[in-house]
């Protein structure tokens, strides 16, 4: 995968972090600047520590879904850029807004779920997998320090279109993969 579509990847992957770090930003009025840090660090953590379980959990099935590996990239690809997108539309869902360890794990768990599937897909097509962590880890630590200081300041902004945007990275992603 070339260092564009990483980056790409990267932001694609942070956008659920920042969204849910702007939620809390909106709602907690208290201790802004650690609050900003624990949600940075666990999501960030978070989103590096799940490709590289993707990533080594596919290179020891590599041997068997190799000949296919395009074709998974692409699914995997498409079906989180949908999912994504779909995800911004719906209405009536709820983000946790609490900052005890439970909550924070949930947070992070929840947020980088797509980074396992990306872990995958950085093994199938052959990643340096240390790179992608470092960028995929780094980006949402900063884009959720972003969104939730950003959620302090802007009460009544819609993250719908960030969400959009990165459902379309990851569709065009997906495409890009066949190619």
């Amino acid at each position: 995968m070339s260092l564009f579509a990483l980056v790409l990847l990267a932001i694609a992957l942070s956008i659920d972090a920042c969204v849910v770090s702007f939620a809390h930003g909106l709602v907690l009025e208290k201790s802004k600047i650690k609050n900003s840090l624990l949600l940075a660090c666990f999501t960030g953590g978070f989103q590096a520590l799940m490709p590289i379980i993707g990533f080594f959990i596919t290179q020891s099935l590599f041997k068997y879904i190799q000949p296919a590996s395009k074709w998974i990239v692409f699914a995997i690809f498409m079906y989180l850029g949908i999912k994504v997108i779909q995800e911004a539309f719906e209405d009536d869902r709820e983000i946790p807004t609490c900052l005890s360890f439970n909550c924070l794990l949930l947070v992070a768990i929840a947020t980088s779920i797509d980074a396992l599937a990306a872990g995958v897909t950085l093994s199938l097509t052959s990643t340096n997998i240390f790179k992608a962590v470092i960028l995929i880890g780094t980006t949402t630590f900063f884009f959720s320090l972003g969104g939730y200081l950003g959620g302090c300041c802007l009460k009544k902004i819609s993250t719908k279109y960030m969400e959009i945007f990165a459902g379309l990275i990851l569709i065009f992603l997906s495409v890009k993969s066949l190619f």
